[in-house]
């Protein structure tokens, strides 16, 4: 059964991130799995600095896309966020029944509080995936349309409240 879970989870190296498609015409995109290893990584440095419960930032972002494995990468005009938020709850606990019952009700408390957005933790888990997305979206202003990206960036620019992400986001956008 953990077999089934890990190559479930494996999925995400093939899933592209569909926003990139649809809104930049990028044609090799970035997988699901790579925005969540960059995230990952983010996470792990700013939550050591600001004192987070680090495993616990590092759990909630390596799940917080984990259903797209199987239901794929939606973006907000492709379903309403009422049907998503249904779809990957269901896929979720299936997707969990592949590990030992301990772990699957630690993951799903966890995911639950990500999808809450609730909690400090959770806040500063959506705000590293926003602050992700916009340093990708500078990444592919190399190979589109730097206007495009605009969209994006603007996105984060609403989404992120965090001092470090702020900052860092400032200078991505070259707001010294």
């Amino acid at each position: 059964m953990l077999l089934d879970f890990l190559n479930t989870s494996a999925n995400l190296k093939n899933i592209p991130r569909q926003g990139w498609i649809d809104k930049l015409a990028i044609k090799n995109p970035e997988s699901v799995a790579d925005h969540t290893f960059s995230m990952a990584i983010i996470g792990m440095i700013l939550s050591d600095s600001k004192k987070y419960n680090t495993e616990k930032i590092l759990k909630m972002i390596l799940l917080h896309d984990l259903a797209e494995s199987v239901t794929g990468d939606f973006t907000p005009e492709q379903i309403p966020a009422i049907d998503k938020k249904r779809l990957e709850n269901k896929t979720m606990a299936k997707i969990l029944s592949n590990l030992p019952e301990e772990i699957q009700d630690q993951y799903l408390k966890i995911w639950d509080e990500y999808q809450d957005s609730k909690t400090a933790d959770a806040n500063f888990v959506h705000q590293i995936d926003k602050f992700e997305m916009a340093l990708q979206a500078k990444i592919y202003e190399k190979q589109t349309n730097p206007e495009k990206t605009k969209v994006f960036l603007e996105s984060a620019k609403k989404e992120i409240t965090d001092e470090n992400l702020v900052k860092m986001l400032e200078k991505l956008c070259g707001v010294h």
